[in-house]
Parts: structure tokens; sequence; C-alpha cells
């Protein structure tokens, strides 16, 4: 039996993966802004779920429910960083509260609950982090500056973090999905006021969106209980085959521009 903390239960990924836990036997910590969401899990499945109201921007209120579910459950195993939600905007577009917010929820909720489970892990010689990115924190799409520099964000702190917390035996795997049918670009999502000039790129972009069909979320169940059951699992993990050619383009133009003006570079 595995004990889980996991941010952002109420819909999508998050409710996914809690139902998955659960359901096998594991217990789960589940977090969401709005706990009511989560009353029909509480009724299947008892005092293995532990419901906390949480708003992971708040600091002082993630350390207190990370306190309260080890204390609840006697530690923590995986903790799954999934909270966040989708800002859709030209970086010219953006208002300062808007970016604020993105990288509040997407960067620092992460963080927040990353410290607070430290020391746990620490104590108990062992855990396991689970970062949930994107495609978009390898590849940056016009209209998701924002949070793209969120996933940016996290991808890096969270492989620094690797090196850091390995040695303790503490694991880290950021987990990096493509589309799917969960609620990122729906209701929870934040759109800019547009400025006209950029309708065309925008255009652009909801015509390849329409051309794809998202998955169902539940399919990665399976996937992401394997993952936390792996003895020395991967620090990146894909979600699905879409951000496997995406990725390639994407390092193969990087390695591309550098090689081109190396030249130009090592005289500096």
């Amino acid at each position: 039996m595995k004990t889980w903390f996991i941010t952002g239960t109420s819909r999508g990924f998050g409710r996914t993966w809690a139902a998955a836990a659960l359901e096998r036997g594991d217990r789960v910590a589940a977090t969401a802004r709005q706990v009511e969401a989560l009353g029909d899990l509480a009724g299947t499945y008892g005092d293995r779920l532990l419901p906390i109201a949480l708003d992971v921007t708040d600091r002082a209120q993630v350390f207190a429910a990370v306190d309260r579910a080890a204390k609840t459950f006697g530690g923590l195993d995986v903790v799954v960083n999934n909270a966040g939600y989708g800002l859709f905007g030209m970086i010219e577009e953006t208002t300062e509260e808007q970016a604020r917010a993105q990288i509040e929820t997407n960067l620092f909720g992460p963080l927040w609950v990353t410290q607070a489970a430290l020391p746990i892990m620490r104590a108990q010689g062992g855990g396991h982090l689970v970062q949930v990115s994107s495609i978009g924190g390898i590849a940056a799409f016009p209209s998701l500056g924002l949070y793209n520099a969120s996933k940016w964000g996290l991808e890096g702190m969270s492989e620094a973090l690797v090196q850091e917390v390995g040695p303790l035996g503490v694991k880290v795997t950021i987990v990096e999905p493509g589309p799917y049918g969960t609620d990122w670009s729906g209701a929870s999502a934040v759109h800019t006021d547009p400025i006209a000039a950029y309708e065309p790129i925008r255009q652009a972009r909801r015509s390849g969106a329409a051309a794809r069909t998202p998955r169902d979320p539940a399919v990665t169940a399976d996937v992401l209980l394997r993952l936390v059951d792996l003895p020395e699992p991967p620090l990146r993990l894909f979600l699905g085959s879409y951000p496997y050619p995406v990725a390639e383009k994407v390092y193969e133009q990087r390695l591309d521009t550098w090689r081109q003006w190396r030249e130009l570079a090592e005289t500096a």
C-alpha cells in the first residue's frame, strides 16, 4: 500500500490518478480548491481518502496540508504536483496580474509542495516526487508563452532537484503529457483580451487544435501506477505518442542552430 499526496484532484489527471490509486488499495490525500468534488470518492473509499481544501499558491496552507497528510497516514510515498491551469494569450496581451497568477500556481505551487514534502521524505529515507509538466515544458507555442514559462521553470527546478535529493533516496519524475481531454483548455483556462494584430496567429492555433482529438485522461492511470512502482523511475516520461515528434523536431532545430553559429559563439 502506497500513500499519495496529489494536488488538483477535482478533475482531469488529478482526479483520474487519485481514483486509480484508491481503486488498487492505496491511500490518498487529495487536495482541491473545492473538496466537495471529491464526495463520491469519499463515499466509496472511506478513510483511505483524505480530502484537503488547498490553494497551492498559499505556502503556509501547503505546509499545513502536507503535514496533515503525513501525520494522518504516517508518511508519504508519492507526491504528485498536478495542480495548474492554462493561460491563453499572446505575450503582449498578458497583464501583470495574469502573468503572476500563472507563475504562482504552476511554478511556485509545486515549489511549496516540494519544500513541504522533502523533510518528510528525507526522514523516511525515500519517496517519489512526480512533477506534472507538459509537452509545453519542452516546446514553446504561440499564445501560450506564460504557460510555457511556468512549465519550463518547473522542468529546470526539477532537473536540479533530482541531483540534490537523488543521493538522499528521493526519486523525481517530470511527467510530460500531450493533449488529453482534461479541463486544461476548458473552464479552468484563463484568456487574455485579444489584440487584433495577432488574430491570424490565433486562428492558426485554433485550427491546429481543432484537428487533434484529445485522448481520455483515464488511459494514463495504469501508466502512472506503473511509474511509481518502478524501483528506478526515469527523470522524464512523456504521456502518449504526440510529444515524441514535437520534442525530436525541437531538439534537432536547437542543435542545428547551435552548430551553425558555433564559430561566432566561440569568438566571445
